[in-house]
């Protein structure tokens, strides 16, 4: 229904401001609201004890090692956030063509998810499924005479998200946008009794340059290069093809879908949520982040204002939650009313 062409009268009877003349009458007529249900809080784990270090490109976030992200999940707990999702900083000597340690048990991210699960076992705790931060190249899946293979991608995706599944991830998300992955690792989870491991699929997932501060963080950039992702993510000129995409993980059994990145994209946010009933989360971008957090120290914005603002055009385009670095901030801001 087209809500303008049901309009029964018009100005002088009409006046849309009377509902904004007062805070009680702006409440009780909003049409969107932000709660700390709507905040996922990404984290970047590294290794060793008692460190932390400051990623210049994105202020205010830090790599942490175990022990210290373990204090970083008790705040964002405390704080009423309700998942945590895990991005880790692999050492160069750990990192090979064949992403071997993607795999490996006793690796650095199953290490931080039976941590968080033993220490707070009611936090939601999100594993990213993609080979970048693991191949020595770069790259989200393995290279083969310069080619992203795909199919032998997907058979190390699986045994990753089994890995991740078995060190008490509860939601396992692949954002390596191989065709075919969300079905192979549903597979792979069910036939290692793990039915109940959820698979949130970075189903659009577009060829972005607002990832940029994010590969400084995890230190991917340098191995990466002068290379790109186009083979495999989507094309920014493209919106169709996301519906097809989702469709495709949908049908493969994605229980829920994300768009990356988040503002620049907030159409396809609004076509998936429109076209598909499954929960369709976001995620504000390093990059975007960055720019806010840039625009705040510089006096141009005001961030608590800008942060929060950046979430409710999230929540009104159709996210049922989103991936912010300001999540604990923005909670803060929420608790204070």
């Amino acid at each position: 229904m087209n809500i303008l062409n049901n309009t029964i009268s018009s100005f002088p009877d009409t006046r849309l401001r009377r509902n904004r003349n007062s805070d009680w009458s702006r409440r009780i007529v909003v049409e969107n609201n932000v709660s700390a249900d709507d905040l996922i809080l990404p984290l970047f784990v590294q290794e060793g004890d008692n460190k932390k270090t400051e990623i210049d490109s994105m202020p205010s976030v830090q790599r942490l090692s175990v022990d210290l992200l373990l204090e970083k999940v008790s705040v964002a707990s405390d704080s009423g956030i309700p998942a945590v999702a895990l991005f880790p900083v692999v050492p160069l000597e750990k990192k090979s063509e064949d992403a071997s340690e993607a795999y490996n048990s006793n690796n650095l991210t199953s290490k931080a998810v039976e941590a968080i699960k033993k220490d707070f076992p009611e936090i939601g705790v999100i594993c990213d499924v993609a080979l970048d931060p693991y191949t020595s190249h770069g790259q989200d899946g393995l290279v083969d005479d310069g080619k992203i293979l795909n199919d032998e991608t997907v058979d190390v995706l699986c045994k990753q998200a089994v890995c991740l599944a078995q060190a008490g991830a509860d939601i396992v998300a692949p954002s390596d946008m191989m065709d075919g992955r969300v079905g192979q690792i549903r597979k792979a989870l069910d036939s290692n009794e793990k039915k109940d491991v959820k698979i949130l699929s970075y189903a659009a997932k577009y060829a972005s340059c607002f990832y940029g501060p994010f590969r400084d963080a995890v230190g991917s950039a340098a191995n990466l290069g002068s290379a790109d992702k186009k083979t495999y993510q989507m094309d920014p000129a493209n919106s169709d093809e996301a519906l097809r995409e989702v469709q495709l993980d949908i049908s493969e059994g994605a229980d829920m879908v994300m768009v990356k990145p988040g503002m620049p994209y907030l159409d396809i946010v609004r076509r998936v949520k429109d076209n598909f009933n499954i929960a369709v989360l976001a995620y504000q971008v390093s990059g975007e982040y960055a720019m806010l957090k840039a625009a705040s120290q510089n006096g141009w914005l005001n961030e608590e204002q800008a942060m929060y603002e950046s979430i409710l055009a999230f929540k009104r385009a159709g996210a049922s939650c989103v991936f912010t670095y300001g999540a604990i901030e923005i909670a803060k801001k929420l608790s204070k009313g």
